[in-house]
């Protein structure tokens, strides 16, 4: 696919989600982008956009609210004309023990990260088969990829990235006789929380082989890859350094 003329979605993803919008826009597509509470960095991003000469929407969501999907996908349609690509970044990342989970810990994990996805390629699935085709790109995470949870705290994020890497295999055969492809991406290493200490930080890049963080670029990469490959359907592409070979 070549994004000149496209409609691009992404949900959620505010650091790296920018920046793969300015690169959608700057192969000339239009993009929307939902938010929750970021306002401001969406509307940062937006003027970004239409300063490549491109169309810009902004659609508030709650995607753990399964109408709130339905309604994203629909506002980015109206605003953009139609769709072409959806990139399902929203995600919930908190680390909690095991003894203090709850109930509404676990569902909103499960929403944001599995059903949300599931609920806006749903959504987008009709407007991509009506040109033609589309791509869809989920976002799992390299721990998940590698089938074998390694940080304590993490159990219902956990579950939920393995879940997205289901989804997109089942997604991609689902979908792929409308010429919808469907992969997701397991980032690694690739900006430091900011509240991330020195000591943690370096640890991190000694435990990586390649001896760094990778920043974002190395993600808007590789989802560039996705969408402008017509074959690579199905997968789940690592991009973490080499994290998972050590």
């Amino acid at each position: 696919m070549v994004l000149q003329h496209k409609a691009v979605l992404i949900t959620g993803g505010k650091r790296i989600g920018a920046e793969i919008a300015k690169a959608c826009a700057s192969r000339g597509a239009d993009v929307a982008l939902t938010y929750n509470r970021s306002r401001d960095e969406a509307e940062a991003v937006a003027a970004a956009v239409r300063a490549a000469g491109r169309r810009a929407a902004l659609v508030g969501a709650d995607l753990s609210d399964a109408v709130a999907c339905r309604a994203a996908v629909a506002q980015a349609v109206d605003g953009l004309g139609g769709l072409d690509v959806l990139v399902n970044m929203a995600s919930v990342y908190r680390a909690k023990p095991f003894d203090e989970l709850t109930e509404e810990d676990w569902d909103l994990s499960l929403a944001v990260d599995v059903r949300a996805a599931f609920l806006c390629s749903r959504a987008a699935a009709p407007h991509m088969r009506a040109r033609g085709g589309g791509r869809i790109v989920n976002f799992s995470d390299w721990v998940a990829a590698s089938r074998r949870p390694r940080y304590t705290g993490y159990l219902p994020y956990y579950v939920a990235k393995t879940a997205v890497i289901g989804l997109t295999e089942a997604l991609a055969l689902e979908l792929a006789g409308d010429q919808i492809l469907v992969n997701a991406i397991a980032p690694g290493p690739i900006l430091p929380p900011p509240d991330l200490g020195d000591k943690d930080r370096q640890a991190v890049v000694e435990a990586t082989p390649l001896g760094r963080w990778g920043g974002e670029a190395e993600i808007v990469k590789t989802v560039l890859a996705l969408i402008e490959s017509d074959f690579i359907t199905g997968e789940t592409i690592r991009v973490d350094g080499g994290r998972h070979v050590r």
